[in-house]
């Protein structure tokens, strides 16, 4: 892809897109199928560059893959020294750095720069408590990572904070069946993005382990093993939904994304409560969400740490809101893959609005869009996707560096298009 997208002004969005699989279901998905015992079948896996620095990783452990097929190890990983890089997905760094810290080996973890820039010291933390022996290759509480063999003992609960990101807990979910015995995490401090970790807890469950929780601070695995479920059907994403739905909700609609519905096990499927706060209409079928334009959009002031990602998509929005939007308790976009609370803020500005910026929240007066304006997406994703609505708003913007949306949606702008007249 180019260096730099220029996308046309537009005054409509209308159509149907079929989205690709969700990065957060895949994953884990991957990971627990390469620890079950027999084979899993996997449909609607997405295919993109986080989930296939997993593939790979899974690959150097000794998992096999026959297509969307993939044999288990039935426990620890068969291979016992491995040096693995794992770009900036922190979907896999942060769950295999906890599963390598059960299977008794020498490894190596590491990834891009800026992955070297996201904390993963509570995590490490929280092993060590228990005996596993994990070192720093560069700087403290960061990655690269060595992980030895260690003594894991699990006769106390199992401690990680929880007020920095939800993959630290899901890691030790995913994990702690490898011990061959009950255990119990206590969750320190407030925890975020619960569905992240909800989703975790159903995927668990369809390869056989139970968690029982009290509220969110104290998780009890059961003493089972992963068991394949034979085959098993990834959604789509519903992060990656947003962005159609809010084209909808500014551009006219209807638009509608398919394969992911009212039954979905994804958090960011209530964006949809954003968009009708906002003013727009949103309908539900079992496995399709359509939005479209209702009154003038309204300014918003929520939390939104329950859908830190699919809030970038609201941040965007507030540009064509009447009046001013907060958006509150995002600190988690802190540590992200980038710094996306400053990121935002600038981009933001570029564009004419006026921002203020806080240690967790972002206060947005729209004003005027300006013209022709090149937004820089810092190498990530959600900012190349979530920028893509200014063209509704009548004017031209250009997206630098538009080849980061193959993190999660190679395809993202070809189906972007599709909806756009």
């Amino acid at each position: 892809m180019a260096d730099a997208l220029r996308l046309e002004p537009v005054r409509r969005a209308a159509g149907t897109v079929r989205l690709p699989g969700s990065k957060s279901i895949s994953n884990r998905v991957l990971l627990l199928a390469a620890l079950a015992k027999g084979e899993t079948e996997i449909g609607g896996l997405l295919d993109a560059d986080d989930t296939r620095v997993m593939r790979d990783a899974l690959a150097k452990l000794g998992v096999s893959f026959s297509g969307q097929k993939i044999t288990g190890a039935g426990g620890a990983f068969p291979v016992r020294k491995a040096d693995l890089f794992l770009g900036n997905a922190g979907t896999a760094l942060r769950p295999l750095t906890a599963a390598l810290a059960f299977c008794g080996g020498e490894y190596r973890l590491s990834g891009v720069p800026r992955m070297h820039e996201r904390p993963i010291g509570d995590l490490v933390d929280a092993l060590r408590g228990i005996g596993a022996r994990i070192n720093y290759a560069g700087v403290e509480g960061f990655p690269p990572l060595r992980i030895l063999p260690g003594r894991i003992s699990l006769e106390k609960a199992v401690r990680v904070r929880g007020d920095v990101s939800s993959q630290f807990l899901t890691a030790l979910l995913m994990a702690l069946p490898l011990a061959g015995r009950a255990s119990r995490i206590e969750v320190q401090g407030e925890l975020i993005s619960k569905p992240y970790v909800e989703i975790t807890l159903n995927v668990m469950r369809r390869f056989g382990v139970d968690v029982g929780r009290t509220g969110w601070r104290f998780f009890d695995i059961e003493k089972k093993s992963y068991v394949s479920p034979g085959k098993i059907l990834v959604e789509g994403d519903a992060s990656s939904a947003s962005y159609f739905l809010a084209a909808g909700a500014i551009g006219g609609g209807p638009v509608r994304v398919e394969g992911v519905g009212r039954d979905s096990i994804q958090g960011d499927v209530r964006f949809a409560e954003v968009l009708e706060r906002m003013g727009a209409r949103v309908t539900f079928g079992e496995d399709w969400i359509e939005a479209s334009a209702g009154q003038t959009l309204k300014a918003f002031d929520l939390d939104l740490n329950h859908i830190p990602d699919a809030a970038m998509t609201a941040a965007v929005m507030a540009l064509f809101a009447e009046g001013r939007s907060t958006l509150r308790n995002i600190a988690s976009w802190r540590v992200k893959e980038t710094d996306r609370i400053a990121a935002m803020a600038t981009e933001l500005r570029k564009l004419g609005a006026q921002v203020e910026e806080g240690a967790d929240f972002l206060k947005i007066t729209p004003g005027k869009l300006k013209a022709g304006v090149a937004i820089d997406t810092y190498d990530d994703h959600r900012m190349a996707m979530s920028f893509s609505l200014v063209a509704l708003g009548g004017v031209p913007v250009t997206i630098n560096g538009p080849g980061c949306v193959a993190k999660t949606f190679p395809a993202f702008f070809d189906c972007w298009k599709s909806i756009l007249s």
